[in-house]
């Protein structure tokens, strides 16, 4: 066995990566990660240099992993400024940096894609493989991003250090329509969903689902038009640009869903949602100006609604907020973990990570006494 280091996933044949991938994350689709790259909002222009490894068995694609080699923390929404900061203070460099990660996509999900999932051995070479390539490219440190829960004793073995935190996640308890839903609330939370969802209503706002086939070019520009605009009034731009959101309602429109927000005809406001056949993640969202209540309505009630409709099990609408305690999302645990090449930091760090982990933890209990939901089990 040989690993190989591809510099775009386009070297790689789009059948035998997907068929590592399989159908529960789409983020980690070929079709997604070439949208990224052909699309220039991954690129060595945007800080994003592919370096994606594969191992091959005869002519059969035994395992693969993501891998971006990068030169600053943008996207990535497993903070490490101060790390790098310290870096600088001491005089050194902490980038350029390997990530294994979803570019701007803070979605749990497998990064060692392995044809076995027992095969350990891929596993460990990999891993091995991009702890050399951090040290042929002068990298400070190998970081995999949101990796799956059963990925981590493989990581912790070949002597990465475990990162907790956490994210708000709903779950589908069967529920029949959504009023089967808020009767699990307690009586005011029930009342204060209703409340905002009605004003809503009210407003005159209705709202449409869209697939990604139902998308032409003129209604794309006009979700892009909206998306831009909610950025820009925090003063940033969206990662990804026009042509990756045309180019995956493309080649993935069952994995595509956009909600948009209508008012006397007109499109005032829209959420982008990828989907699998058992979870929907909630991405972008984008409005002309301020609605009462409108971004909860269109990134999380309509979310909602969809799964329960549709028989998707979870509901992973993002980072961070906990304004979506209240409308029945819950803590979950999500994961990281990191190798830096200086020793001294790298204990330095390993020790701060388990401080980190008792406050992640004292923080998710502390959030979840305020869950709406009447008892433990209806969480």
């Amino acid at each position: 066995m040989k690993v190989t280091v591809n510099n775009a996933i386009s070297d790689i044949r789009a059948d035998e990566w997907n068929r590592l991938v399989g159908t529960e994350c789409p983020f980690m689709a070929y079709e997604f990660l070439r949208a990224a790259e052909r699309s220039g909002s991954v690129s060595a222009e945007a800080g994003w240099i592919s370096r994606h490894l594969t191992i091959w068995q005869e002519d059969s694609l035994r395992a693969a992993m993501p891998l971006y080699e990068k030169n600053h923390s943008w996207g990535e929404f497993v903070f490490d400024w101060s790390w790098a900061r310290a870096y600088e203070q001491a005089g050194l460099d902490y980038y350029p940096k390997l990530v294994s990660a979803l570019p701007f996509t803070p979605a749990t999900g497998r990064r060692l894609l392995l044809r076995d999932p027992r095969d350990l051995d891929a596993a460990a070479m990999l891993l091995g493989a991009a702890i050399e390539l951090a040290a042929e490219h002068d990298c400070s440190s190998l970081h995999v991003l949101f990796p799956d829960t059963d990925e981590l004793p493989i990581l912790r073995d070949c002597g990465l250090r475990i990162r907790k935190d956490c994210q708000f996640h709903w779950h589908n308890r069967a529920y029949r329509d959504f009023d089967d839903f808020l009767g699990t609330f307690s009586s005011a939370k029930r009342k204060k969903a209703r409340r905002e969802r009605r004003r809503v209503f009210e407003a005159g706002i209705r709202f449409r689902h869209l697939g990604g086939q139902d998308m032409d070019p003129g209604l794309w520009q006009v979700l892009y038009r909206l998306i831009s605009a909610t950025f820009m009034r925090r003063g940033s731009l969206p990662y990804f640009n026009l042509e990756f959101f045309v180019e995956i309602g493309r080649t993935m429109p069952d994995n595509v869903l956009v909600v948009l927000a209508e008012q006397d005809g007109e499109i005032i406001a829209a959420a982008l949602f990828v989907q699998s056949e058992a979870v929907l993640y909630g991405r972008y969202w984008g409005s002309d100006r301020h609605y009462d209540a409108l971004h909860f309505e269109t990134c999380y009630y309509q979310g909602i609604e969809h799964c329960i409709r549709t028989g998707r099990q979870l509901f992973e609408p993002g980072t961070q907020g906990e304004h979506k305690i209240s409308r029945g999302f819950v803590p979950v645990s999500t994961w990281s973990a990191h190798w830096l090449a200086q020793p001294e930091f790298f204990t330095a760090i390993g020790n701060y990570l388990e401080e980190e982990r008792r406050h992640v933890e004292r923080y998710m209990k502390a959030v979840e006494s305020h869950s709406p939901y009447k008892t433990l089990d209806q969480r």
